[in-house]
C-alpha cells in the first residue's frame, strides 16, 4: 500500500504575492504577536483534547473538524470518542449503513454532517485507498468539505500550514490588528488576506499559530465578555488600546431554537434514532403542536436523505 504521508512543504502555501503590500499595519509587531500567542497556547491551550494528541490519526482529525463546526467542543468530545471506537478508519464508517452514522450523531446538531461524513469516507475508500487525503485540493473534492475544513485538516493532520480561518480567528484578528469589536458578518477576501498576511513564516510556528490563535478566540477573546485581563497580547491589541469601542456594524442576531424547524427536525430524528426500527407517522405527528410544520420538516428530512419513507406511512433512518 502506498504511503499517505504528507509531502514535505518547502514554503508556506497561500503566501502573499510580493507585488501587493501586506494588509497588516506596520505598527503591529507580528513577531511578538506570534511568540506570545504561541507561548500562551503551550501554557494554556486544551492539548488534552484527543484529536490534538500526537498519536491521533488524520481520520480522527478529520472527524473532529467536521463535528466541531458550530458545535462546542465539550459536546463533540464524547461523540468523537464513540465514533473513533466504532469506526476507527474511513473504511469502517463506509461499510456501515448511512442511517447508523445519523443515529450515532446524536444531538450534535446539523445532522446532514453525519451523512456527508459517511459519503466522504466512501470516497476515501474508493479514491484514496481508505486514507484521508492530505492536500487541500483533494480534501475539497470530498463531499461536504469546504475551504475551512480542507485547510484545517491539511494543517492539523499533515503539518501543511494552510491559512485556517474560522470565526474565532477572524474575531482575534479583527480586534488585535484592525481595532474592531467584531469581524464582518461573513468571511470576505480582505479578511482571508489579513489571515494569510498574519501567518508566521516559519512552518512549525505557522502550524502552532493556526491552532493557538483559534484557541485564544475560543477561550479568551470570546464574542461576549472578552477576558482581556487574561489575554497575552492585550497591550498590543488595537481594539483594547482604543478603549474597546462598541460594534457599529450591521445587527448581529443570535440564532433562535425553540419552535423552529430546526428543533422539530431534531425531535423527529431523535424519535427515529431511539426506535431502531420503522416508525409509523402517527408516532411522529405530535413532536410539535403544528402538524403542518411537522410534515414540512419530515418532508425536508426525506429530501436531505436523513429519513427514508416506507410503505404504510412509516419512516426510518436510511439503510
Amino acid at each position: 500500500m502506498p504511503s499517505r504521508s504528507a509531502p514535505e512543504p518547502t514554503e508556506r502555501p497561500l503566501s502573499q504575492p510580493s507585488s501587493q503590500p501586506l494588509s497588516v499595519p506596520s505598527s503591529v509587531p507580528l513577531s511578538v504577536l506570534h511568540a506570545r500567542v504561541n507561548q500562551w497556547y503551550a501554557d494554556e491551550g486544551r492539548k488534552h483534547l484527543p484529536w490534538r494528541e500526537a498519536g491521533c490519526s488524520p481520520w480522527g482529525v478529520f472527524l473532529s473538524e467536521v463535528m466541531s463546526q458550530q458545535t462546542p467542543l465539550a459536546r463533540v468530545e464524547p461523540i468523537w470518542r464513540e465514533w473513533m471506537a466504532r469506526w476507527p478508519t474511513p473504511g469502517d464508517l463506509a461499510a456501515a449503513a448511512p442511517g447508523e452514522a445519523v443515529r450515532a450523531w446524536g444531538r450534535l446538531g446539523y445532522p446532514r454532517r453525519a451523512l456527508r461524513l459517511h459519503e466522504a469516507a466512501t470516497v476515501m475508500v474508493e479514491r484514496h485507498d481508505g486514507h484521508v487525503p492530505s492536500t487541500p485540493e483533494e480534501l475539497l473534492a470530498l463531499p461536504g468539505v469546504g475551504a475551512y475544513t480542507a485547510a484545517a485538516v491539511s494543517c492539523f493532520a499533515f503539518g501543511i500550514p494552510e491559512v485556517v480561518v474560522d470565526t474565532n480567528v477572524r474575531r482575534v484578528l479583527a480586534r488585535t490588528i484592525e481595532g474592531k469589536a467584531f469581524p464582518n458578518l461573513t468571511l470576505n477576501r480582505a479578511e482571508t488576506r489579513l489571515a494569510a498576511d498574519s501567518m508566521p513564516a516559519d512552518l512549525d510556528d505557522a502550524n502552532t499559530w493556526n491552532v493557538a490563535v483559534m484557541e485564544l478566540g475560543a477561550l479568551v477573546c470570546v464574542a461576549r465578555g472578552p477576558r482581556c485581563e487574561e489575554c497575552p497580547v492585550a497591550d498590543l491589541c488595537a481594539w483594547n488600546l482604543a478603549g474597546r469601542p462598541a460594534y457599529d456594524g450591521p445587527p448581529r442576531r443570535g440564532q433562535t431554537w425553540h419552535g423552529t424547524d430546526r428543533q422539530v427536525r431534531g425531535e423527529l430524528l431523535h424519535r427515529l434514532r431511539e426506535a431502531h426500527a420503522a416508525v409509523p407517522l402517527a408516532l411522529l405527528e405530535d413532536v410539535a403542536d403544528d402538524r403542518t410544520q411537522v410534515m414540512r420538516c419530515l418532508d425536508s428530512l426525506v429530501a436531505d436523505g436523513l429519513v427514508e419513507p416506507l410503505t404504510r406511512s412509516r419512516f426510518r433512518l436510511p439503510a
